[in-house]
């Protein structure tokens, strides 16, 4: 299973670089935390290691709060220092997920804040549960690809959805024979924490961070933690803080379809005719799946749709999801499953990324929600109101994704009241798929009155700092070099 939610396609898209991390010394820093021992960024088996500018080390911090003195977790941690003579301190970048890698994301991300790199260290880590900071690995590429080809994430049949829910379960009982003791400590509030460690780690006294998609969610849950030690921070394709698990799906159904529409009006169709015929498309693969060029392998409805999410992501793979539809209404499924398989990590020899491994671990953690399949059905009227394409599927993720998850969740939306803190710069954009964005304007209301602050773009892609808006980027950059805080409710078109 794939879920949307919260999924930055930043990491999706692009090419990531893997490095690995030499580990931390055991020396304390003037504030007693763990000195970084900084070191050169080894190559994997996937990847180069990237420049010489780039270096890695290991921050060890308690598996369970409660025991400080017990187990660990090393936190992967990269970072480039800054270029100019007049730095301000760190950034500390999340790029999303949650389950997305910040040491292989960064190097591939650092020519879009080489503005902000003259005066910060550019900085960023994966979170515990995540690649270098041992991540989860819940199935094996083989499982993986047998899933796929097997499992309808739309059941339309009782036996059908026996299957569906049985491999969510699988799912998970894999996941915690795998992670053991780590699945129960790999929370949003986990991660905060941690990131405070990494703070004194890096020696700065207050904490600048850049937050995308779900790592808006885990800045608005440090700043609520540590409302005192907020510095700049800017949260861009915001999380609803206000959602539960079925709210989010809500959300994101609402997203991806407004998505949809823009792209069908930019290839002079009219949406609601669009959808229809894409949605009628998808009803015939489900039926019958396309042929594609790889052998042994068809394109199931399930991969069909996250083969047209991806483009949706960016306006840039808007003519790709034109090639591929068109593609898929001739009856050849190969362009919409290569989308697919960019979006599951698959590479060519049948390799798969385990992004949406911990995505899930972690997500399952945070939310207590656990709708039935009975109360599943009831609402996917409503889901497939919002979306002829996209309701059923994301409806039906709501009872799949934890069903019968062997971890109790911890809450039903998370605390981000931040009284206190200082100004914090909520990004949203109009076009947003994953993340509407309502979203901007609901967290900077949950973070406080002068706390939250928004800025609005009419654009369209997944976040909008580095997606050519000379007026957010020159907005954002003015608050994160300057302390300038734009006026809430600022719009740039």
């Amino acid at each position: 299973m794939v879920r949307f939610v919260r999924w930055a396609a930043l990491g999706a898209a692009a090419a990531l670089l893997m490095s690995g991390c030499d580990s931390a010394g055991d020396d304390r820093s003037d504030n007693g935390a763990e000195k970084l021992d900084w070191g050169r960024c080894e190559a994997t088996a996937d990847s180069p290691a990237p420049g010489d500018e780039w270096q890695c080390a290991t921050l060890e911090v308690p598996l369970d709060r409660a025991k400080p003195k017990g187990e660990t977790v090393g936190i992967a941690l990269i970072r480039a220092k800054a270029t100019g003579d007049d730095r301000i301190g760190s950034l500390l970048f999340n790029f999303g997920g949650p389950g997305g890698s910040g040491v292989s994301m960064l190097p591939s991300y650092a020519s879009t804040v080489s503005s902000l790199h003259e005066r910060y260290d550019l900085v960023s880590f994966d979170p515990r549960g995540v690649a270098a900071s041992e991540g989860v690995r819940c199935r094996d590429d083989e499982e993986i690809e047998a899933a796929e080809a097997e499992v309808d994430a739309t059941p339309d049949t009782p036996a059908e959805e026996k299957a569906f829910l049985a491999d969510a379960a699988d799912f998970g009982k894999g996941c915690q024979k795998r992670a053991g003791k780590l699945m129960a400590h790999v929370s949003t509030t986990d991660t905060a924490r941690d990131m405070d460690l990494i703070r004194q780690a890096l020696g700065d006294e207050k904490m600048h961070y850049f937050g995308i998609s779900y790592g808006t969610e885990l800045g608005g849950v440090y700043a609520h933690l540590f409302p005192e030690k907020v510095g700049r921070m800017v949260l861009d394709a915001v999380v609803d803080p206000s959602a539960d698990a079925v709210g989010h799906a809500k959300n994101q159904t609402l997203g991806f379809q407004r998505a949809l529409n823009d792209y069908l009006k930019s290839t002079g169709q009219d949406p609601a005719e669009g959808s229809r015929e894409i949605a009628d498309l998808l009803d015939r693969i489900d039926a019958q799946p396309l042929t594609t060029s790889t052998p042994g392998r068809e394109l199931t409805e399930t991969l069909a749709l996250t083969g047209i999410v991806l483009p949706l992501y960016s306006k840039d793979g808007w003519p790709s999801l034109t090639s591929a539809l068109e593609a898929a209404e001739e009856g050849d499924g190969s362009e919409l499953l290569a989308l697919a398989d960019g979006y599951n990590e698959r590479d060519a020899s049948g390799r798969y990324g385990t992004t949406t491994h911990s995505q899930r671990v972690i997500s399952c953690l945070d939310d207590r929600q656990r709708p039935t399949p009975a109360q599943t059905k009831a609402l996917l009227p409503e889901f497939e109101r919002i979306s002829p394409v996209f309701g059923r599927f994301l409806g039906w993720d709501t009872a799949g994704w934890c069903h019968d998850w062997p971890v109790p969740g911890q809450h039903d939306t998370p605390e981000v009241s931040a009284p206190g803190a200082a100004p914090i710069l909520t990004v949203g954009n109009t076009g947003d798929p994953a993340t509407p964005v309502e979203g901007a304007r609901r967290m900077a209301d949950e973070l406080g009155k002068d706390v939250g602050v928004v800025l609005t773009w009419n654009g369209e892609g997944h976040g909008a700092y580095g997606s050519g808006s000379d007026c957010v980027d020159s907005t954002v950059d003015a608050y994160l070099l300057d302390g300038t805080v734009p006026k809430d409710g600022k719009v740039c078109d």
